[in-house]
């Protein structure tokens, strides 16, 4: 006679049978130092100009492309898996990234100020005005696009050239994407094959600007030396249309974040009251409770409602303005307030009138008369 005996196997929580296990947010290490001081070599771009312009502290007249830089290897290049880590700018609050950690040549390590990280979707710099390494933008872009940038235009497209084919279109793509995902998320890549030429598209435009850094004069699987760009203005209407409208949905969330949410229902609600759209919460209210319509004492109507707020928004623009700290969405919101209660004919919030000042000395009505 055999007996059986069941076992109960207790699976806790937040697993699945056949599922991998979650994996732990991985913890940064102090970032490590790239090179040695001293270790990279500089060398000056051979003169081939006539003239000495002491404006731009370079030779003009010569070759277009004279910088030296431009058509030598760089020597070093950024591994963001093993590069990456704390440094100092993440105890001292510095939101702007390393220039010479995204080249590959970083001598300070975790002592550097600036940021050994790559941009993500939480990126916020404090200047629109200047990229992710605080170099100043420009109004316009440089003859051979390259440079800093313009702060007048957000470009998230990288212009890739000199770069050695030896498949298909198909192929190329594979190879430029598989060195170009390092540095961020990628939108599309666009490659015209036979040209040497790819137009690399990130979804962010901070991960563009750590890209041409880190990718300027480096080479893919064939030993070449990349030429990175910005990339021009995309022609095709549809490209326009779908980035204009990207655009502005950014500016609606941005705008909308920065709003106080009660005067945002407020606006909403009395737009619907202009429109004759739905009914007032009070209306509403008073329905659910049974009155038929009839007046409760602790009921406040609708317009009573909007004078209220306005009056709250009213005392924190006073006392913001006795700060020094008057913000424009608060005069917005009292303008429109003014606007609709003048439409609607609802009696503005009385004021009190400031206590008068009493006099600093005698008036001439104080003294009397020698007549009388």
């Amino acid at each position: 006679m055999s007996t059986e005996t069941e076992t109960a196997i207790v699976i806790p929580e937040g697993y699945a049978v056949g599922a991998p296990k979650p994996k732990k947010p991985k913890k940064l290490k102090p970032a490590r130092k790239q090179v040695k001081p001293g270790q990279v070599e500089k060398k000056e771009a051979p003169q081939t100009g006539q003239v000495y312009n002491i404006w731009y502290n370079k030779w003009a007249g010569g070759d277009r492309e004279d910088n030296y830089s431009n058509k030598t290897k760089s020597q070093t290049r950024c591994n963001i898996h093993k590069d990456a880590g704390l440094t100092r700018a993440n105890t001292t609050g510095m939101k702007y990234y390393c220039l010479f950690f995204a080249r590959g040549c970083c001598p300070y390590g975790w002592e550097c100020e600036y940021l050994h990280l790559l941009p993500d979707e939480t990126t916020e710099l404090p200047d629109n005005s200047k990229d992710v390494f605080a170099r100043d933008k420009f109004a316009d872009y440089r003859d051979d696009m390259g440079g800093v940038g313009s702060f007048q235009r957000q470009n998230r497209t990288l212009y890739i050239g000199r770069i050695k084919e030896t498949g298909t279109g198909v192929e190329t793509e594979e190879v430029v994407r598989r060195h170009f995902r390092e540095w961020g998320e990628i939108e599309k890549i666009r490659v015209l094959q036979y040209r040497s030429v790819a137009f690399v598209t990130y979804a962010l435009e901070q991960n563009a600007q750590f890209a041409k850094e880190s990718m300027a004069c480096q080479s893919l699987d064939n030993d070449e030396i990349l030429n990175v760009r910005w990339a021009t203005e995309d022609p095709n209407p549809t490209s326009k249309v779908s980035e204009k409208r990207r655009l502005e949905e950014i500016g609606q969330k941005a705008i909308q974040e920065k709003m106080d949410p009660r005067i945002v229902d407020a606006m909403r609600a009395m737009r619907a009251l202009e429109d004759g759209d739905g009914e007032p919460e009070t209306k509403r209210r008073r329905l659910e409770n049974g009155s038929d319509g009839e007046e409760n004492e602790e009921d406040i109507d609708y317009e009573q409602e909007a004078v209220i707020l306005q009056a709250e928004a009213e005392a924190e623009a006073q006392q913001q303005k006795a700060s020094g700290l008057l913000s424009s969405d608060t005069l917005e919101s009292l303008k429109y307030f003014a606007q609709i209660q003048k439409q609607n004919g609802v009696a503005p919030v009385a004021k009190r009138p400031p206590p008068a000042a009493a006099p600093a000395g005698l008036g001439l009505g104080d003294y009397d008369s020698d007549d009388e």
